[in-house]
């Protein structure tokens, strides 16, 4: 049996799951000749030798089995209605349809989805660290879900055929760099921060040590910045700022831009009291010479609608950045119906009426497939152009060492 207060979740999650359960054919099943004849497009020109790289994909769990997963209760509470029905949304994303054993299913379910690939997928498979306070200790009244770094690792070494782990360490934390060489002795080689509600400053120089031992270690940084929508911020979306990412930058840390900032403003601290979008403080980076080959992008949750059309469109028509971009899911939000609107993406030029059908019916099935299609479908309105094959096949792990040595 599981502790009282693990029941009692495992109960409020029943309530929200018992009308929001993704039902339909398996991810294998046969698609419609439409539905195939765009995942054929979508994986003819890769390279057979290598796999499709899906740079941002979270891990869940409640902890069932011990294996430290955590999920604050508020966020099932029927005090907090808002974050309950917020949850609900994601847990039927997930495609799991019971919650007896929630984290082994969530795992069945995402290998299963990646499995059913044409060609081989890697996920790089997320773990989340608590929020810290400044003195270095756990603040669990600000976390909203914690898992930890041994759960993906021990997944990965499990599953070395689909998973790449991605570790997560807070700088504030009093073993952070010993953490630090642990997990890289286990081959970890790209670290996932959400500074806006982990309560990390990026910029903080208290946390210089650590940046300098993650690029002894080739270790890169994958950061979400700009505003935070699905986890719970306590008022420090300041934190978001891309600006604050220059200083890891500036010790020769990779650094891969989550969502490419696309979301948001925050100060422009170039220009003290004026403000800007998060989007153009990243490009912004992105056009500073400085950081050409360790400054870099990736295109997770960027079709969602709510980050549309501006990121998107921009991103789409340069193709200078290209070589700078990353494929990531942000699975499994692409699961979410009330954020994916591929009518928009019509509306905008970017798919046709015939490929819109046909991508839906590849949501309906297998939302983390039907992601990579979307975006190897899409096309600048103006141009055509739709983003290279290389893109979905770069590896974040060899990045690191490609931008210049410490600049300071």
């Amino acid at each position: 049996m599981f502790p009282t207060s693990t029941r009692w979740l495992l109960l409020a999650l029943g309530l929200c799951l018992s009308t929001a359960v993704i039902a339909g054919l398996p991810p294998s099943a046969p698609f419609s000749p439409a539905a195939q004849a765009l995942i054929d497009r979508a994986f003819s020109d890769l390279d057979p030798a290598r796999p499709l790289i899906d740079v941002h994909v979270h891990a869940l769990g409640l902890g069932q089995d011990g294996d430290g997963t955590f999920v604050n209760p508020e966020k099932l509470s029927a005090r907090h209605p808002l974050k309950r029905l917020e949850t609900g949304l994601y847990l039927k994303a997930t495609g799991v349809k019971g919650l007896d054993h929630f984290d082994r299913d969530y795992v069945e379910v995402l290998l299963a989805r990646a499995r059913a690939f044409p060609r081989p997928v890697r996920i790089h498979l997320l773990a989340m660290d608590r929020a810290y306070k400044p003195d270095g200790t756990p603040d669990p009244i600000r976390t909203e879900f914690h898992v930890p770094n041994a759960y993906v690792l021990d997944l990965a070494a499990r599953h070395p055929d689909l998973i790449t782990p991605v570790i997560s360490i807070h700088p504030a934390r009093k073993d952070a760099i010993q953490e630090l060489e642990a997990c890289a002795a286990r081959g970890a080689r790209l670290m996932k921060w959400l500074p806006n509600a982990q309560a990390i400053d990026p910029a903080n120089p208290a946390f210089d040590p650590f940046y300098r031992r993650m690029k002894e270690l080739g270790v890169v940084l994958l950061t979400h910045a700009g505003e935070e929508k699905a986890v719970a911020v306590k008022g420090a979306q300041a934190l978001g700022n891309p600006l604050r990412l220059r200083r890891p930058l500036d010790l020769g840390v990779t650094v891969i831009v989550a969502h490419c900032a696309s979301l948001g403003r925050n100060e422009d601290l170039d220009h003290p009291g004026t403000a800007a979008p998060n989007f153009e403080l990243f490009l912004r980076l992105m056009n500073e010479p400085r950081y050409q080959g360790h400054l870099f992008g990736d295109l997770s949750a960027i079709t969602q609608i709510n980050r549309l059309p501006a990121p998107l469109q921009h991103l789409l028509a340069h193709p200078e950045f290209d070589g700078r971009l990353l494929n990531g899911s942000d699975y499994p939000l692409p699961g979410v119906d009330l954020v994916i609107w591929t009518r928009q993406l019509v509306k905008l030029g970017m798919l046709t009426p015939n490929e819109r059908q046909a991508l839906n019916e590849i949501w309906k099935r297998n939302p983390l497939l039907f992601d990579v299609v979307l975006k190897r479908t899409l096309k600048d309105p103006s141009t055509g152009r739709r983003w290279p094959a290389d893109l979905f096949q770069r590896d974040p792990g060899s990045l690191a060492g490609k931008g210049s040595a410490g600049l300071r």
